[in-house]
């Protein structure tokens, strides 16, 4: 029996909520989503909408509970594979007729999937007794999509005890991880994002579920989302010396993804992907020489050959000519649609208001913005009901968030206890602190707006679930924010599950703004208007060797990917005219930024 889907795309983690049961609505019919497991409150909450489902009484985990964090985790992981589980039976024993689900599952597969090939000829077989047969054999080729996880490395508070001391292996992003080591999924992946936390590769040594058994399988696979090959190396060498495999790394978009925008050098996806495409085998055998001495040294295993390493891309990606790019040329194993499958209510969980908001999103309603506590780049969609709330508090006099979960408490700047910089009481104490130093008006008033930008998102990304289900998560903190990518203005309707995957296909077409670039120059227009608002920001950088090396490598790695898409052109394009035209402009604009901010020398060394 297949134990992969044929379908040919992901859904990524999005936010906390909006696909923390995304594959209790889409994996029985084969696509895989990714759930985050960062906010374990939310989770809670989950069990307790989810365990009627199931005809079972839902028993809380209190906080109080020891290690409580990984138990809820954990059950839940159980529960949704439990439901997905009794969704695929109940799928199998359907009849094969117009409207059910288990003619939808065929139905949603790509056109050159072998398996609806074989349902096609199904439907045009005249023999009963031959159809049946037929019938009964798809049956047995149903596999539902994985049940992937994420966790923001980042994001990894310590715990400490009623003694006020440090739990061991007691942090927010070891917890989570132990809570999926011990569900019950199989064929499954964890994804590592926001890069290395030695704290927690370390805590994979430790164990044995990421082995590999003698046939180089694995029950439990490990994923790193990375931006660039230089830290696919890096991270799966680090990992291979521990005996860790990685068995796919998901290249995302520095600047062209929805939530936290970790931005490259000035690095481009088209030059990324071709260096994966041409190192992909230098990348394996690397790793593997390092991985085979580690594993048998962990477990005795001694092999001889490795069974590869998956690439897959998201970022943007917003058509079926796009998607076969990556998949075709680039050689990757799975693209992942995420801002689109915002507006499919069958497979994302967001609350009414703010889809209307995503529905209708322009432009000027998506800014790369200042606003997450964790003092990276995060986009963020305007008129949420947490900007209204944000922008009341302010006028009150009352800035910043009652902090509730903590999950982003970092900031010891005025208090010992690390503190999150979108709470009341750090901006009280920051303002306090800016109005002390007697700073020339305009200053202050920039620096103010930093801080009080600065927004709750553990309560605001998971309050969509709380509104769509309407169980209480938080008393009176109801507000919602949302980060989808800049995709997002090229979609416009709230549509089914069937017509998405008909959009990534190329059964029909979603887009509904017309003049939506192609995927590689969108991400270079972000880039240019980065790197202009970065320069506007430091004022030039006349001055600071470091900066203007910094700078001018930015420039050169833009120019360079304009020449690579320039003679890349044939190979990926219907429409080379305005394709070509857009590149001359992003080449003209370097070069004014070059020349006003005198970035037109040699790389100083």
């Amino acid at each position: 029996m297949n134990h992969k889907s044929e379908h040919t795309f992901h859904i990524p983690v999005m936010g906390l909520a909006f696909t923390i049961d995304s594959p209790i609505k889409v994996a029985r019919f084969g696509i895989s989503s990714v759930i985050s497991l960062m906010e374990d409150r939310l989770i809670e909450m989950m069990r307790r909408h989810y365990y009627p489902s199931i005809n079972q009484v839902y028993q809380p985990i209190s906080h109080r509970e020891p290690d409580y964090r990984a138990k809820r985790i954990t059950d839940y992981l159980n529960l949704v594979n439990t439901i997905v589980q009794q969704q695929m039976q109940k799928l199998k024993s359907e009849a094969m007729e117009h409207g059910s689900e288990i003619v939808k599952y065929f139905e949603m597969l790509p056109q050159d999937s072998m398996l609806r090939k074989l349902y096609e000829e199904m439907r045009h077989t005249t023999d009963e007794k031959e159809k049946k047969a037929k019938q009964d054999y798809l049956r047995t080729q149903l596999v539902p999509g994985s049940i992937d996880v994420n966790v923001m490395t980042k994001a990894d508070r310590d715990a400490f005890d009623k003694e006020g001391r440090v739990i061991p292996d007691g942090s927010d992003v070891v917890s989570a991880l132990r809570g999926y080591i011990n569900s019950e999924l199989t064929n499954s992946s964890i994804i590592f994002s926001a890069g290395m936390n030695p704290r927690v590769f370390s805590y994979l040594e430790q164990i044995d579920t990421f082995d590999p058994d003698i046939n180089f399988e694995f029950r439990k696979k490990v994923v790193i989302k990375v931006s660039d090959f230089r830290s696919a190396l890096i991270q799966g060498k680090f990992l291979a010396k521990k005996g860790i495999w990685v068995s796919e790394f998901r290249i995302e978009s520095g600047l062209n993804c929805g939530g936290h925008a970790f931005a490259t050098e000035g690095h481009l996806l088209g030059p990324i992907l071709e260096e994966f495409k041409t190192k992909k085998q230098e990348l394996e055998e690397t790793i593997f020489e390092i991985f085979k001495p580690a594993i048998n040294k962990k477990n005795g295993l001694n092999f001889t050959h490795h069974p590869g390493i998956q690439i897959s891309v998201q970022g943007g990606i917003g058509t079926h000519e796009e998607d076969r790019l990556f998949r075709q040329y680039y050689n990757v194993s799975s693209t992942g649609w995420g801002t689109p499958f915002l507006l499919v209510p069958e497979a994302t969980t967001v609350d009414t208001h703010t889809l209307n908001l995503l529905s209708a999103a322009e432009e000027k309603d998506i800014s790369l913005s200042n606003y997450s506590p964790l003092g990276v780049r995060f986009y963020f969609l305007h008129g949420t009901t947490a900007e209204l709330e944000k922008q009341k508090r302010i006028a009150n006099g009352k800035p910043g968030s009652p902090c509730t979960e903590k999950h982003l408490s970092f900031n010891t700047e005025f208090t010992k206890e690390p503190i999150c910089t979108a709470s009341h009481r750090y901006q009280e104490l920051k303002l306090a602190h800016l109005k002390s130093l007697q700073l020339p008006d305009q200053e202050f008033e920039a620096q103010k707006a930093d801080v009080l930008g600065k927004e709750c998102l553990c309560v605001g990304l998971s309050n969509a679930a709380a509104l769509s289900y309407d169980e209480p998560f938080l008393k009176n903190l109801k507000a919602v924010n949302i980060c989808p990518g800049p995709n997002i203005v090229n979609f416009s309707k709230i549509v089914s599950l069937k017509a998405m995957t008909d959009h990534i296909y190329g059964r029909t077409n979603l887009v509904t703004n017309k003049q939506r670039p192609h995927v590689f120059l969108a991400e270079m227009k972000l880039y240019i208007n980065y790197l202009k608002e970065q320069l506007v920001k430091e004022n030039g950088v006349t001055s600071d060797t470091k900066r203007r090396n910094y700078y001018q490598s930015f420039i050169q790695n833009l120019s360079e990917a304009i020449n690579y898409y320039q003679n890349m052109l044939q190979n990926f394009l219907d429409d080379q005219e305005s394709f070509k035209q857009a590149l001359q402009y992003a080449k003209g604009e370097l070069s004014e930024i070059r020349m006003r901010y005198a970035l037109d020398n040699a790389l100083t060394t």
